[in-house]
C-alpha cells in the first residue's frame, strides 16, 4: 500500500448517494427560511406554496396542460401503489421489470393484489426487457430508469400512441435528467429526493386524461386505503391536483422542494439539468475507457443511465471469485472511500450484483465526479493488495 498515490485532489461535495440524493449546488438551510413552518398546509399559504410546486413541476418537466399532478404520500413507492391500486384490475397487465424496484411492482401485483391476468417480463442486472414482447393494449407496469441497475429506456418508441391499455412509469431517477415522452405514458411517478435533491417522504403522481378516464369508469374489486383514494362520489378529487394533499405533508420539505425546482429554473431548466447529468456520466465513461479493472453494469450505452451509473470489477481475478468474495472486495473498496471522506454511500443496491453506483444527477458538479475518479483506483488497488496479502 505504501506505493500507491493518494489522489492529491478531493471532491468539494462527496454526496453520491442514488437517493436521498445530493443536494443542489450553494445549498444551506438558509434557503428553508421562507417556509410555512407552523402554518396549516390548508391555509391560504400552505396551499399557494404546494401549488407553486406543481405549477413549476409542470414548467420545468413540460408535463402537458390536461395531464394532472398531484403531491401524494410515501415518495415515490406512495405514487405508484396509489396508481396500481386504483387502476389495475380493469383489463390484464404487463409488469416489466429489470432491477429490484420494478420487481417489487411485480409482487405487489401478483402477491397482493393477486391480479389473475397478469404477464411477467423479467431481465437480469444490466440489461432491460424486449419491450416488443409487451402488448399494450393490456395495462403496462415498468420503471424507466432502473435506480438499483443503471439500465434506462433508451425511449418511448416501443409504446404505441394508439395503445388500448394504461401505460404505468415510475420514473423517479429519470424525471429531471432525461426525456419523458408524456403522449407514451399514462401515469409518471417519482420522488423530489432524487434528480434534484430534495427532502425525502413525498411523492409525485402524473395523470394523462385516459388515466383520469380509468379512474372515473372503473372501481377497483379491493378496498382502497383512504391515502390511496383519488377519487370520491364518483368524482375526481381534483384537489390533489391543485395543492390539497390527502395528508399531512412536510412544508419544510415542499419549500426545499421549491428551493430546488427554483435553482432548476435558474440554470436553465430540463435542457441544463440532462446535460449536467450527461456530462457526470461521460466523465465516468472516459475513466472506465481507460481502466481495464472496472467496467458498467449496463454494457449496451444506448441503455445506460445518466443518473444511478451502476459499476462493477471486471479484474478477472475479482469478478471470478465467488459471490462472497466479490461483495467483501466491494464493500472494502466503499469503506476506503467513505473512510477517506471522498465518497459516501456508493455501494452496489442490496440485490444488485458486487460493484459500485455513483448518482450523477444534475445536483452532482462534474468536477466532483473527476475529482473522486482516481480515488476509485486508490481505493481498488488498496484493497486489492490487501487482499493479497490475507491470502499469502
Amino acid at each position: 500500500m505504501a506505493n500507491i498515490a493518494r489522489p492529491d485532489a478531493r471532491p468539494n461535495v462527496s454526496h453520491f448517494s442514488s437517493g436521498p440524493c445530493a443536494k443542489r449546488p450553494g445549498w444551506s438551510l438558509e434557503a428553508l427560511g421562507d417556509a410555512a413552518l407552523g402554518r396549516s398546509h390548508r391555509s391560504k399559504l400552505g396551499k399557494t406554496k404546494l401549488a407553486k410546486a406543481i405549477e413549476d413541476t409542470r414548467d420545468i418537466l413540460g408535463v402537458p396542460a390536461d395531464y394532472r399532478i398531484g403531491i401524494v404520500p410515501a415518495s415515490d413507492t406512495g405514487a405508484v401503489e396509489m396508481a396500481m391500486w386504483s387502476l389495475l384490475g380493469a383489463r390484464g397487465v404487463d409488469m416489466v421489470a429489470w432491477e429490484s424496484f420494478g420487481s417489487g411492482w411485480v409482487t405487489d401485483a401478483v402477491k397482493q393484489l393477486k391480479l389473475a391476468d397478469a404477464r411477467i417480463f423479467e431481465a437480469s442486472y444490466g440489461e432491460i426487457v424486449d419491450f416488443a414482447q409487451v402488448d399494450f393494449d393490456r395495462d403496462v407496469v415498468f420503471t424507466w430508469n432502473g435506480t438499483t441497475s443503471g439500465v434506462r429506456m433508451p425511449n418511448g418508441d416501443a409504446i404505441p400512441a394508439n395503445r388500448q391499455g394504461l401505460t404505468i412509469c415510475d420514473a423517479t431517477s429519470a424525471a429531471f435528467a432525461q426525456d419523458l415522452p408524456y403522449d407514451k405514458l399514462d401515469v409518471v411517478t417519482f420522488s423530489w429526493q432524487k434528480v434534484l435533491g430534495g427532502e425525502a417522504a413525498h411523492g409525485v403522481l402524473i395523470l394523462s386524461p385516459r388515466a383520469v378516464e380509468r379512474l372515473l369508469t372503473y372501481k377497483p374489486a379491493w378496498p382502497l386505503p383512504k391515502i390511496f383514494r383519488l377519487t370520491s362520489g364518483g368524482k375526481l378529487s381534483e384537489g390533489i391536483f391543485k395543492g390539497e394533499t390527502i395528508n399531512t405533508p412536510s412544508m419544510l420539505c415542499v419549500e426545499d422542494y421549491l428551493d430546488a425546482l427554483g435553482w432548476a429554473k435558474s440554470i436553465g431548466g430540463l435542457p441544463v439539468l440532462k446535460a449536467r447529468a450527461d456530462a457526470n456520466l461521460a466523465a465516468i465513461e472516459r475513466f472506465v475507457a481507460e481502466n481495464s479493472w472496472l467496467g458498467f453494469l449496463a454494457k449496451d450505452k444506448a441503455i445506460r443511465s445518466n443518473t444511478s451509473v451502476c459499476l462493477v470489477f471486471t479484474d478477472p481475478a475479482i469478478a471470478g471469485a465467488s459471490d462472497e468474495v466479490q461483495q467483501a472486495f466491494a464493500k472494502g473498496v466503499v469503506a476506503r472511500l467513505e473512510k477517506e471522506g471522498v465518497a459516501l454511500d456508493i455501494g452496489a443496491y442490496r440485490d444488485a450484483p458486487a460493484g459500485l453506483r455513483i448518482w450523477c444527477g444534475a445536483t452532482v458538479e462534474t468536477a466532483d465526479v473527476e475529482a473522486l475518479l482516481p480515488w476509485l483506483a486508490y481505493a481498488y488497488e488498496a484493497e486489492k493488495a490487501e487482499s493479497a496479502a490475507k491470502a499469502a
